[in-house]
């Protein structure tokens, strides 16, 4: 890859305002779940089996519940605040399940910029339809931009 440090980096600290925000969203598939539970080891029938989940309260096979908070990984690392920022505290609350094939949007909102610390609160939900699914809080270190100019100076 022959793409600068600038290009590949997300938002610096001095670059958010609350009220900033961004939805992502996907529909799990099988082959989702499969890869998750070979990646994690978690293989529970709720989520592997239909026959096991047909029998308990859910009522059917779900999508591991970090599966959809995984959404909220991909927005802080990838979106906002993005590449170069360093994820240190997730709340979740699981809502309702969600089920394979179910479209699943994820949303973070930039709730307190912390410029001193360099932290930001992000609030966190994902929805299937109108039907909040997971909701939370995310605190991020995000980069200033005079430090990623220092650090990047010192390693020429």
């Amino acid at each position: 890859m022959n793409e600068t440090f600038e290009a590949l980096h997300g938002y610096y600290i001095e670059d958010l305002e609350a009220g900033m925000s961004i939805t992502l969203t996907k529909a799990f598939t099988e082959d989702d779940l499969d890869m998750y539970a070979r990646l994690s080891t978690d293989d529970n029938p709720l989520h592997m089996n239909e026959a096991f989940a047909a029998r308990t309260r859910v009522g059917g096979r779900v999508v591991h519940g970090m599966v959809t908070a995984s959404l909220i990984s991909a927005i802080v690392g990838t979106r906002l605040p993005g590449p170069g920022c360093l994820w240190m505290e997730q709340k979740l609350r699981f809502l309702a399940p969600v089920r394979v094939g179910q479209l699943v949007s994820a949303r973070a909102v930039v709730d307190d910029v912390d410029r001193q610390r360099q932290r930001v609160r992000l609030e966190t939900t994902c929805l299937v339809g109108d039907k909040a699914v997971l909701e939370g809080s995310a605190l991020v270190w995000v980069p200033a931009r005079d430090a990623a100019g220092a650090e990047r100076a010192g390693d020429r």
